[in-house]
């Protein structure tokens, strides 16, 4: 069985121990909002009937806020 988009954003929130309002500010860095109600649709089980699939953009961005928060910016290319 393959994992899901929702299954890696669950074991990476539970992997850095990250809370809702620390992914809403990790996405911030990467200029993208999400919702504590779109996070609590993504994290319930798949029969839930609130449940939400956590689409490639949404999971992208989280990943690449989670670079920055992890990292720090990237520096200044000297050309």
């Amino acid at each position: 069985m393959a994992l899901t988009n929702n299954d890696i954003f669950k074991k990476l929130r539970v992997a850095h121990k990250l809370r809702d309002t620390d992914i809403i500010e990790i996405c911030a860095l990467v200029d993208f909002k999400v919702s504590k109600g779109e996070l609590g649709a993504f994290f319930r089980k798949e029969d839930h009937p609130k449940y939400m699939e956590c689409g490639d953009q949404i999971l992208r961005n989280f990943l690449n806020g989670l670079i920055i928060h992890l990292r720090g910016p990237m520096p200044p290319k000297n050309k």
